[in-house]
């Protein structure tokens, strides 16, 4: 695979542990080799006419272009939220082994 069938895939929640559950479920069921979970971030958005902000949790998974329809829909299917944040961005550059390892680990056993 070339670089560019690689993606990282973002999504935010509102919990700690629920960022923990969802990653886990993700990895598990091998839609992404790696999910990264970052340290609360302050969110800021319009949410139905008003201004909102909000404490949430952002998870970063690293995953395959051919796997990112099967991870979109897990994820909108264990998310709490009615309007999930869920962006893609292609991987440009990145090692080969690294690539590599994200292929095998998101191919069906």
């Amino acid at each position: 695979m070339s670089p560019a069938e690689y993606l990282t895939v973002m999504t935010t929640i509102d919990g700690a542990a629920r960022a923990e559950e969802i990653a886990r479920g993700v990895i598990e069921a091998r839609l992404a080799a790696c999910a990264q979970i970052s340290a609360s971030v302050a969110s800021v958005y319009r949410w139905k006419g008003a201004v909102e902000t909000a404490e949430e949790w952002q998870i970063l998974f690293k995953t395959t272009a051919s796997r990112y329809d099967a991870l979109e829909a897990h994820l909108k299917d264990v998310h709490d939220y009615d309007t999930p944040e869920i962006i893609a961005t292609a991987v440009v550059r990145g090692s080969a082994e690294y690539l590599t390892w994200i292929s095998e680990e998101t191919d069906a056993p």
